[in-house]
């Protein structure tokens, strides 16, 4: 993006994440078991996704709450589950079983407008910010959007 581009009021990713309030980027490593995920949502209440990292802090794939609720509460869902759905849940025992490969997510020099274009494209709520190295900065969610969006703001300004 050009300096141009900026001066006319092109906000980046980069721009809106200080503005975000202060918040546990949920994060879970491959290895993490059932009770180390439920542990994760538990403590993110702002998030309806964790995000499963490596070692290193790079995002590797994402499990949304409903997976998670699905397979621990598969007995509430299906009287009569499909026999893929019961072999995934026998072996699914760790975050890297769970998790759903090549999810979308920003980047710090990501435009809000395009992202925002890209999560309604793709039915998205929530994605995860990577920098430069893969790794996740921080986390934006469609309410974010709405609390942040320069057309919301001017619309709602009180008299």
């Amino acid at each position: 993006m050009t300096q141009k581009q900026r001066r006319q009021g092109n906000k980046i990713i980069g721009d809106l994440l200080p503005e975000l309030r202060e918040r546990m980027i949920p994060l879970v490593r491959e290895e993490a078991g059932v009770k180390e995920i439920v542990e994760a949502f538990c403590s993110s209440f702002h998030s309806r996704l964790l995000y499963v990292v490596d070692g290193d802090g790079r995002l590797q794939g994402v499990i949304s709450l409903g997976h998670l609720v699905r397979h621990v509460f598969f007995h509430y869902h299906n009287c009569y589950p499909h026999t893929q759905n019961i072999t995934s849940l026998a072996v699914s025992e760790t975050a890297g079983d769970f998790m759903q490969r090549e999810p979308l997510a920003v980047t710090l020099s990501d435009e809000v407008e395009e992202v925002l274009d890209r999560m309604i494209k793709h039915n998205v709520k929530e994605v995860p910010v990577i920098d430069e190295g893969q790794r996740v900065v921080g986390d934006l969610t469609m309410v974010d959007l709405l609390q942040h969006h320069e057309y919301i703001k001017n619309m709602y300004v009180p008299e």
